[in-house]
This record gives structure tokens, sequence and C-alpha cells, in this order.
């Protein structure tokens, strides 16, 4: 009686494989989103070094600059998330061409969701910010400065970002996940975000976390569409 009955096709993919790569759309637009987020919003938020000697100089100088908090906030959780979603796709394409039980996908994967959480962290005192600038006249200063310190280091911790550097150089090399040149970019900014660990400016990790977002981005993008 089996045999009469109608069964729906299955379909096969090849594992890792996409026709709408979402996610690697998800990972460029992340990192051109951390331009304007991480150099114009942060620089609207910036007061003199000379100021800092007082928390009141600080305080007066961000007055009336609560639209920046905001910005800061709603950028930082945009680029939390589709900074999330390309890790996981990344996994998964990684994990179709790596051998079984390889650590490689995951590592790849724990790097973003480590960028991730930090950006969700540190994008969250702009809320505190926020309403402290709205209210500049009856806030302590020490408070602000508080919060300007927390804000001008936590969301640019993005040391995590080396292990999916150097997981995407790893499974690109040995195992052919991904293409040579990419691979080798790949062990590139592993190597700068190392060192600006080590130098210490653990901040610039920003910068080759950025660029691995979109160069990688846009080759796996026209890789898996390919």
């Amino acid at each position: 009686m089996s045999t009469l009955i109608d069964h729906p096709p299955v379909t096969t993919t090849t594992p890792g494989s996409t026709h709408r790569p979402g996610w690697a759309i998800a990972g460029w637009v992340a990192g051109l989103l951390t331009i304007p987020v991480f150099v114009v919003v942060t620089g609207g938020l910036m007061v003199s070094t000379d100021d800092l000697v007082d928390n009141q100089l600080v305080l007066d100088e961000l007055t009336g600059k609560a639209g920046w908090a905001w910005a800061f906030q709603t950028g930082s959780v945009a680029i939390a998330l589709l900074v999330a979603v390309f890790g996981l796709g990344l996994r998964r394409r990684l994990s179709g061409h790596v051998a079984a039980g390889s650590l490689l996908p995951d590592l790849a994967a724990a790097g973003m969701l480590l960028v991730s959480a930090l950006m969700l962290v540190g994008g969250g005192i702009s809320t505190e910010m926020f309403h402290s600038l709205l209210h500049a006249d009856e806030i302590d200063p020490d408070t602000v400065a508080a919060q300007l310190a927390i804000f001008n280091t936590m969301a640019w911790v993005w040391a995590g970002a080396a292990l999916t550097t150097a997981a995407t150089a790893i499974a690109g090399l040995r195992h052919g996940a991904v293409g040579k040149k990419l691979a080798i970019f790949s062990a590139v900014m592993t190597a700068l975000i190392a060192f600006v660990q080590l130098v210490p400016f653990q901040y610039m990790a920003v910068l080759p976390g950025m660029l691995f977002l979109i160069v990688a981005g846009i080759a796996l993008q026209r890789d898996a569409a390919a």
C-alpha cells in the first residue's frame, strides 16, 4: 500500500550553502554600519582632554548632546543583531567543509557572539547617558563622567572577533572552506587584532573587525550566490 501513497519530493542542499545568503549580507551591512556609528556618532560625544580634569566641565561639554547617545544606542543594537546573524551563518558555512567535530565552526560563531554581546552591553549605557543629558541640570557630573568612561570602552571590545578571523583563516587554508584570498586576509586581521591587544589599544580592534565583516560578507555573499 505504501507504493500508492504520494510522498512529497525530498530536496537536498549542500551543507553550509544557501541560494539566499542573507547571513553574509548581514555581515557586510554590519561592517559598513560600524563606520558611522563608531566614527560619526561617538565623535559627537567626544570631549576635550583638557576638560577631563573636572567632571563639571565634561558635563558642560556634553549638555545638549543627548541625541548622539540615542543614535549610538540604536546603532549598536542594529550592529549587534547583524553580527550575531553573520556569525551563525558563517558557522553553518564552515561546518559544511571541515571534518565532523571540528571546533572551527563553533569558534567562528563564538567570536561574533562575543562582539554582539559587548555591543549590546556597551550600547546599553547610552540609555543612561541619554536621560542624564536630557536633565543635565539635575544630574551629578561624576555620574555622567562615569557613564562616558563606559561608553568609550565597552562597545569597543572586539577582541572576540579574533576567534572568528582565526577560525576562518584556518578553515580556508586547511580545508578550503573559504577562498584562499579570504583565508589569508582573515589571518592578517587576526594578527592585527592580536597586536592591538598587546600594545594595548584594545578599542582599535574595531577596525580590523569591521574590515573583516565587510570583506568576508561580500566575498561569501558572492560565493554563495555563484
